[in-house]
């Protein structure tokens, strides 16, 4: 009976230990798909001009920053929110408000400098998106 009963307790340990082992290797996988993108992913805000490219990895991976180092005093959790406010424009932003919040040229790069590090115009715009690429040759 002790041979039946060790065998039953091995076979239970081993079932055991490979189910452990495949939960641990679905959330190892499961983790590196979600850090991949855990920093929100590239904005590309088209008004009131197209177009601006933020970079949350820049801000978050390459720069160290949190997440509630902007959001929610600067802009809203939701993406592409601060469009839709009145004061989201360069005037805003030299008011401290927005990216100016940081881009004042003394904690960052000034927002009134090198616009071509933000600002990647209609062509680049068209680039990112797509759009122009479609057109008929009627």
């Amino acid at each position: 009976m002790k041979t039946i009963r060790g065998d039953k307790m091995k076979r239970m340990l081993i079932l055991l230990t490979v189910m452990s082992m495949a939960s641990l290797s679905f959330l190892t996988v499961a983790t590196f798909a979600s850090d991949e993108v855990f920093h929100g992913g590239d904005v590309l805000y088209s008004n009131p001009v197209k177009a601006v490219l933020f970079s949350h990895k820049t801000h978050v991976e390459d720069m160290g920053f949190e997440c509630d180092s902007c959001h929610d005093s600067l802009f809203a959790m939701a993406s592409l929110a601060a469009e839709g406010n009145a004061d989201f424009n360069m005037a805003g932003l030299y008011a401290g408000k927005y990216c100016g919040g940081c881009h004042n040229g003394k904690m960052a790069f000034a927002s009134d400098t090198q616009c071509a590090r933000c600002h990647v115009g209609v062509k680049g715009y068209n680039e990112i998106t797509g759009e122009g690429e479609k057109k008929s040759d009627h």
